[in-house]
């Protein structure tokens, strides 16, 4: 069950570590990173340095370029079973797809630019809604 907003709040002040304010976890003494006057945990300050970007055609020419010389490409545990729900189910909203596979929003967005580079998967409107498909 997640935590509500106050819930965390009090944590945070009974043992004095600091809160996330992009992500809302606790920071570890000594691990916060302030990016323009916001309060991050690491994995967010690193997301703030270098967002991800799914639409890069450098990431596509070298993910190309590496597939042609390698004999493939190599997908993660998570990306394929990115693969397999997609395939499954015809598409889905990013959001549904983060809860199925139990993950933050940031953390599918990172996996899914992987596989947009490796042209495996592309982003379709449904509807004026935005779904994850296989690349056709």
């Amino acid at each position: 069950m997640r935590k509500s907003v106050d819930q965390l709040q009090n944590e945070n002040e009974s043992d004095g570590s600091e809160k996330c304010e992009r992500c809302g976890s606790r920071i570890p003494e000594g691990e916060d990173r302030e990016h323009y006057g916001k309060l991050l945990c690491e994995d967010c300050y690193m997301d703030s340095l270098s967002p991800t970007r799914t639409c890069d055609p450098w990431a596509v020419h070298s993910a190309k370029q590496l597939g042609d010389k390698t004999g493939g490409l190599q997908t993660t545990p998570v990306q394929k079973k990115i693969l397999e729900i997609l395939a499954e189910t015809g598409g889905m909203e990013p959001g549904d797809l983060a809860r199925r596979l139990g993950m933050n929003p940031l953390e599918l967005e990172r996996e899914t630019a992987a596989l947009r580079h490796m042209e495996k998967i592309r982003a379709e409107l449904r509807d004026e809604r935005k779904y994850m498909v296989l690349w056709s």
